[in-house]
């Protein structure tokens, strides 16, 4: 089976398609680390089908360069990777190259993906409210944010390839964005083009990933398949956060140890992040720290490990205030959860300053490095996240877990595998 990867990011729900056995059509994205991302991914996959993996190893090890790496991958396998901004204008134009890779009779089976979501969380619409006020304040034009209708878009998409099934997925202020208008609109868009949809919100501790994230996911099945939304098989994976952790080398802020220090857990082994005791470690390195926020974070972990008490920015010793406003945002620094098998949700806010994100060892007091941030989410350790650091934190904290998307794909799947026999 096969499948069109619309705001495609890094390739989290794509990693979970490929696992279900499904081919790329497409992905299409408008950031070229993450498009380089999923190219690198896409050479990870063609090399293991050709038993050939000690290549993509030679690149993690840096002994060969990235273009080296694709010289190796077919041109057709790569050009999958779509760099674009999706717009009205260029639509047309996304087909086109979209149908270079669409062989000739061959129907689409699914179409994936999830617009931006900022323009629909909750921290996203305050920060443009409060923009928004400012602005008639000074008599100035409120425009809509044009992201608010990057559904329409998607739903273009279905309306020229008619997929077997869709899923789009989003965070959960989705269902609610101005009284659940944006919602309403694309259900009604979708079933005027003859697909049945329904949605409901998952919890991504549910399916193996060791955070509290939610997102709602849609499925649409077009009409003639004549399916509902199905009931995904949860898997029931535990394992603290210090145990995930537990075989990665300690870091001082702004090092970078790729060395693995210890043999896997039971849980990195069942979840696929880590295969076996001969994996490659990389991106395991931290942003540095200035001394002041070390001291900060220290007393933060403190709290926590001793109490599984949040601090406040205002309890903190006054030498380390360093903000006027002691009232709002008060908890703008907080350690993930080292002793629970679910942590706060992974955003991507950790490409800013990672004070949201801190490391639960006291001795570290940094915030997490790449590698970490990405074990949260569940990706494996190979797979390997192109750009700068910031760029590696804004990939991780947008995806889709994988081992969720794992669960989602082979159901669905399985399903329209029973109409297809």
């Amino acid at each position: 089976m096969n499948y069109i990867d619309l705001f495609a990011g890094a390739g989290g729900l794509s990693e979970g398609f490929i696992r279900a056995g499904c081919s790329p059509v497409a992905h299409i994205e408008m950031n070229i680390d993450a498009v380089n991302t999923i190219k690198t991914r896409i050479s990870y996959y063609y090399l293991k089908s050709k038993n050939k993996l000690e290549i993509y190893n030679k690149y993690l090890e840096h002994k060969i360069s990235r273009n080296e790496l694709y010289s190796y991958i077919p041109k057709k396998n790569l050009d999958t990777a779509i760099c674009i901004k999706l717009s009205e204008e260029n639509i047309y134009d996304v087909f086109k190259e979209v149908n270079k890779s669409i062989k000739k009779g061959e129907e689409i089976d699914f179409i994936i993906g999830g617009p931006p979501c900022q323009a629909y969380s909750l921290v996203g619409r305050s920060i443009k409210l409060a923009k928004d006020k400012i602005k008639k304040e000074n008599n100035e034009d409120v425009i809509d944010d044009p992201r608010n209708y990057l559904y329409k878009l998607y739903f273009q998409f279905l309306s020229k390839y008619k997929p077997k099934a869709f899923v789009f997925e989003n965070v959960t202020g989705l269902l609610n964005a101005q009284g659940g208008r944006f919602y309403d609109d694309f259900v009604n868009l979708v079933q005027s083009i003859g697909y049945n949809v329904d949605n409901r919100v998952l919890k991504a501790e549910d399916y193996g990933v060791l955070q509290a994230r939610r997102r709602v996911i849609i499925v649409g099945w077009r009409a003639d398949i004549n399916e509902k939304y199905p009931e995904f098989k949860k898997r029931n994976l535990t394992c603290t956060i210090n145990e995930m952790f537990g075989d990665l080398p300690k870091l001082d802020p702004g090092e970078e140890n790729n060395n693995y220090y210890d043999s896997p857990c039971e849980y990195l082994i069942q979840s696929g992040i880590r295969t076996n005791k001969d994996n490659i470690l990389t991106e395991h390195v931290c942003r540095p720290h200035i001394e002041r926020d070390r001291e900060i974070y220290r007393c933060v972990i403190k709290a926590w490990n001793e109490g599984h008490r949040r601090l406040h920015y205002d309890e903190l010793p006054e030498k380390l205030k360093t903000h006027k406003n002691r009232k709002s945002f008060v908890d703008r620094f907080k350690v993930v959860e080292g002793d629970t098998n679910t942590c706060d949700t992974m955003m991507a806010h950790i490409s800013k300053d990672g004070h949201y994100f801190i490391h639960p060892d006291i001795k570290q007091a940094r915030s997490l490095s790449i590698r970490e941030a990405a074990r949260i989410q569940s990706f494996p350790d190979n797979y390997y996240f192109e750009g700068s650091r910031t760029a590696a934190f804004m990939q991780i904290g947008n995806a889709v877990p994988p081992l969720m998307a794992e669960v989602i794909a082979k159901e669905l799947v399985k399903i329209l595998k029973k109409h297809y026999k």
